[in-house]
């Protein structure tokens, strides 16, 4: 079957909908505020107001929230996806969230007789428009191969990392590594700055030579229009980078780098920040 439920209709979910739909899925939807996804029910995706109701119409449900209480809620709390989707469903969280989480899920998912995948992806909201996201899968590799072909309506990189829990792992990796890249497309343009080089040129110097990153590439130009709307917000990217702090102590690594970048959006945050782009890291170094 082609039915798909999707819960979480927002700036990453909303053209990942568009993009099923586009390859042919009947998506269903669940949304808190109807008016916010109007666009989309006018384009044909289906409305539910409740989550009950939006999963009993489907075979696979796909969950794109924002943070791990988020989650616990949509899986757990009274109306919840596991006591009301259909037996045999496929349960797929695209979310980033906890590791922890996401075993916990997957165990009462299967005792409850359910396929369940955590399916964290990377690419931002230019990769979900664009159909280009990078999907890192966890969960039984059978159940992944089912999924494949819905995978591949929202995403060109689609890659099975192992047990449940993994595909969360693997997003933890790309997030340390996005801090320490971002920091140091931060400090270079204010180096740069400060010696009184032209940006413009200084980017375009240095953008494919061993320096280039997709960082620099998408973030560098915005910098430097002082564009700071959000593609991936701040505060996401914080709770990314605390469930990634927390995982590494547990395994006894001290990534210095990663809780450096973390005091530092933290710090922004309080400062009222929390709503802008990633990109706005660049408002540390002007400090």
């Amino acid at each position: 079957m082609n039915t798909i439920g999707f819960i979480g209709v927002g700036i990453m979910g909303k053209p990942m909908v568009r993009n099923l739909m586009k390859h042919g899925f009947e998506v269903h939807i669940y949304a808190r505020t109807k008016a916010k996804v109007e666009d989309v029910i006018q384009e044909g995706a289906i409305f539910h107001s409740t989550i009950k109701d939006c999963v009993l119409a489907c075979d696979k449900i796909i969950t794109m929230v924002g943070f791990p209480q988020d989650v616990e809620e949509v899986y757990f709390k009274e109306g919840n996806i596991l006591d009301s989707a259909k037996t045999d469903s496929y349960l797929i969280d695209m979310t980033t969230t906890s590791p922890e989480l996401s075993k916990r899920i997957y165990e009462e998912g299967s005792k409850r007789g359910f396929h369940v995948l955590d399916a964290p992806v990377t690419g931002g909201e230019t990769g979900a428009i664009k159909g280009t996201l990078s999907i890192l899968v966890g969960g039984d590799k059978d159940d992944y191969e089912a999924c494949h072909k819905v995978f591949e309506a929202v995403g060109t990189n689609i890659n099975y990392q192992g047990e449940a829990g993994s595909g969360q792992h693997c997003k933890m990796a790309n997030q340390i590594m996005i801090a320490g890249t971002l920091s140091g497309v931060c400090e270079a343009i204010r180096y740069a700055q400060a010696k009184g080089l032209d940006l413009d040129t200084v980017l375009k110097s240095v953008a494919t030579g061993a320096a280039g990153s997709a960082q620099l590439d998408t973030f560098g130009p915005k910098i430097l229009h002082e564009d700071y709307a959000p593609g991936f917000f701040m505060k996401h990217f914080i709770k990314d980078m605390k469930l990634a702090l927390e995982e590494s102590e547990n395994s006894n690594l001290h990534l210095n780098i990663l809780k450096q970048v973390l005091e530092n959006y933290e710090l922004l945050a309080k400062e009222g920040y929390d709503e802008l782009g990633t990109q706005a890291l660049i408002k540390f170094y002007e400090k």
